[in-house]
């Protein structure tokens, strides 16, 4: 197989959790770019539809579906409506995240329980059940999406001349942080049948941030700017793809740079 033919998702099926957000809806974009036919599922169908309408119109396969993470039926009823319509799941894309406890540390425990609920049970369920399914086929790629927060604390100067973040929370940095050493476990479990699990940890997405946190969080990193519309593409093709066959269990920072300062 000539090289670049490795990068192709040509005859594959891929399934992205979340999509219409910063992050999933250039997910999105590379898998359908690269060939796979592609699903995505979250609560807000409505604006998923959107996504796979603009998708369609391009002339790619791809698909909205409800998704409810915090509902182990929801979960079941996704994994099997997808084999159901494709027969497979060669690509997993674990990138729908909840937002919650977020502001600051005192909380009672059912809003951790919350956050936790999705980010981190719904994580394991969802990989199991199309694991299950990729192991039976004997390949598949699971990636799982980080974060940079996930390897390192937060960095307080970030924020500073702006009012964002007075009263942070463990909870992302947490979640970030085992999502990682999941990675690790699932990729110990499910490779022995030829599944990969690997993590893409993302650096800041520019969203139109204040200009003194845009800047401090620039200074902060290597290559000098926060992460574009198209940063991840690259990596998630190159993670999802046979041109990382022998590959797994690894986190993947795509963060300019920002986690080897």
């Amino acid at each position: 197989m000539h090289v670049l033919e490795s990068f192709s998702l040509k005859g594959k099926v891929a399934l992205v959790t979340g999509g219409a957000g910063l992050y999933g809806r250039q997910i999105v974009e590379a898998l359908a770019e690269a060939g796979a036919r592609t699903f995505l599922a979250a609560r807000s169908v409505d604006k998923l539809e959107a996504v796979a309408a603009e998708e369609r119109a391009r002339g790619h396969d791809v698909t909205a579906l409800h998704l409810d993470l915090s509902s182990d039926a929801s979960i079941e009823a996704l994994h099997k409506t997808i084999i159901e319509r494709a027969g497979r799941c060669d690509v997993l894309v674990n990138n729908a995240v909840t937002r919650s406890a977020l502001d600051g540390w005192k909380h009672e425990l059912d809003d951790f329980d919350a956050s936790l609920r999705v980010n981190a049970s719904a994580l394991f369920k969802i990989t199991e059940l199309f694991g299950t399914t990729m192991r039976a086929n004997k390949a598949g790629s699971v990636i799982n999406i980080g974060s940079m927060m996930g390897v390192v604390g937060l960095e307080l100067g970030n924020y500073v001349g702006t009012d964002m973040m007075p009263n942070p929370s463990p909870i992302y940095h947490y979640e970030k942080g085992g999502m990682i050493s999941f990675t690790r476990w699932a990729a110990s479990i499910l490779g022995v049948d030829g599944v990969r699990v690997n993590c893409l940890s993302p650096g800041g997405f520019f969203n139109g941030q204040p200009a003194p946190f845009v800047k401090n969080y620039s200074d902060r990193t290597q290559l000098g700017r926060m992460a574009n519309s198209t940063d991840m593409k690259g990596a998630i093709i190159f993670l999802a793809s046979d041109a990382s066959l022998y590959i797994t269990g690894t986190n993947l920072p795509v963060d300019g740079g920002y986690t080897a300062k």
